[in-house]
């Protein structure tokens, strides 16, 4: 007798798995299709920054990793091109952590391991039919065409070089980012609070990108010394480059149904935003958290695939994807010009910004997820 599904998912990343888990607790029945097997010798050198209510979801279902492969980020340090600075430190806003940055691989090896033990989900080589279709195949979605979704996307005309550093300097648990000339390179803190390690993501042109990328290591290392002040001593590459386009984009609808029954996206392809602000997959497992929520909470009669409760899932996150998506793209092109004028306004309002109080403390609580989605008048700086 054929196995009864209330959920398909396509799609077995962090996204995909998390929601399997998330969705096997409140008791449907999940089939996940596997993963794509990756390439013999590929090096994963991603690393995410993770706000609190990602770690809270992970959490629940017992997936968080170690203390070695999620450092805590106790301050952040933000350098513009000509002297303009903003810092942000988790004791000014009464936190533990303002996010923490966490090992993809070490993450994805605990998602797998409890997807094995959990009885209610079943691992399927093709998707099955179900109640409801979940698409988390990521941006490069073969499912999301198939249903006929179009796929707005904005290039960047800028690349993604991703790393991982030894610095002879320890990082402190402190996440540095630095814009100069239409670049922006991004250090972050790994392998815990003692560690020396940093996980880097420097965004250039395309052609800067390859040039780096095909640089000798020392003189990698050395270029990257120079874009970062020196901040963390001499540096060593200890592993591979990857090197990816970016782009802003969205799918002009998160939901629906077809021939083989109601469907909605989550994660990456449903949405892509530049990694500047560290939000890509917290609005990934915030897809999770709201979709789990809405289905979690429907009235008995409704089935998971009622096309009222998936409209709603679909407001929700465009909204959310429509501040945090459009607050990076601002961001990225006030900085990519190289200006001189514009160049001056912008440390400016960076050194602005800095002393603006309670401005600042909401920019901050909204990055670490836990404010409302619009200032209030009467914010007070948290002590």
């Amino acid at each position: 007798m054929a196995t009864s599904f209330d959920v398909c998912i396509r799609g077995a990343g962090i996204v995909g798995r998390t929601l399997a888990l998330q969705l096997a607790a409140k008791r449907l029945r999940v089939a996940l299709t596997k993963p794509l097997q990756t390439a013999p010798g590929h090096s994963d050198v991603r690393a995410y920054a993770l706000s609190q209510p990602s770690k809270a979801l992970l959490d629940s279902i017992r997936c968080w990793p170690d203390e070695h492969h999620a450092t805590p980020v106790l301050s952040m340090q933000v350098h513009g091109d000509d002297r303009g600075e903003v810092t942000f430190s988790a004791a000014q806003q009464g936190v533990l952590a303002l996010n923490w940055i966490v090992d993809v691989p070490p993450l994805e090896a605990r998602l797998a391991e409890a997807v094995r033990f959990q009885p209610l989900i079943e691992m399927v080589d093709a998707p099955v039919n179900a109640a409801l279709t979940v698409v988390c195949e990521g941006r490069a979605s073969q499912t999301r065409a198939e249903f006929g979704v179009d796929f707005e996307i904005t290039p960047y005309g800028q690349s993604a070089l991703a790393a991982r550093i030894a610095c002879s300097q320890p990082h402190q648990q402190v996440a540095r980012q630095w814009f100069s000339n239409g670049e922006i390179l991004a250090f972050l803190p790994l392998d815990g609070a003692q560690g020396n390690l940093c996980a880097l993501v420097w965004s250039v042109s395309p052609e800067r990108a390859a040039e780096l990328k095909n640089l000798e290591p020392t003189s990698f290392c050395q270029a990257l010394e120079v874009a970062s002040h020196g901040a963390l001593g001499t540096l060593t590459l200890t592993g591979e480059r990857n090197v990816w386009a970016l782009q802003q984009a969205q799918a002009h609808r998160w939901s629906g149904s077809n021939a083989h029954g109601a469907w909605v996206l989550a994660g990456d392809v449903a949405h892509n935003v530049h990694p500047l602000a560290g939000q890509g997959l917290n609005l990934g497992l915030g897809d999770v958290a709201e979709l789990v929520r809405i289905l979690d909470t429907r009235p008995y009669w409704r089935s998971v695939g009622d096309p009222k409760l998936l409209r709603q899932y679909e407001r929700a996150r465009k909204a959310e994807f429509a501040m945090v998506g459009n607050a990076g793209d601002v961001l990225q092109r006030l900085f990519v010009h190289t200006h001189p004028a514009l160049q001056t306004l912008r440390n400016l309002g960076m050194n602005g910004f800095e002393i603006s109080g309670p401005l600042k403390q909401w920019v901050a609580r909204r990055a670490m997820g836990t404010a409302a989605s619009t200032p209030s008048s009467s914010s007070k700086a948290i002590t």
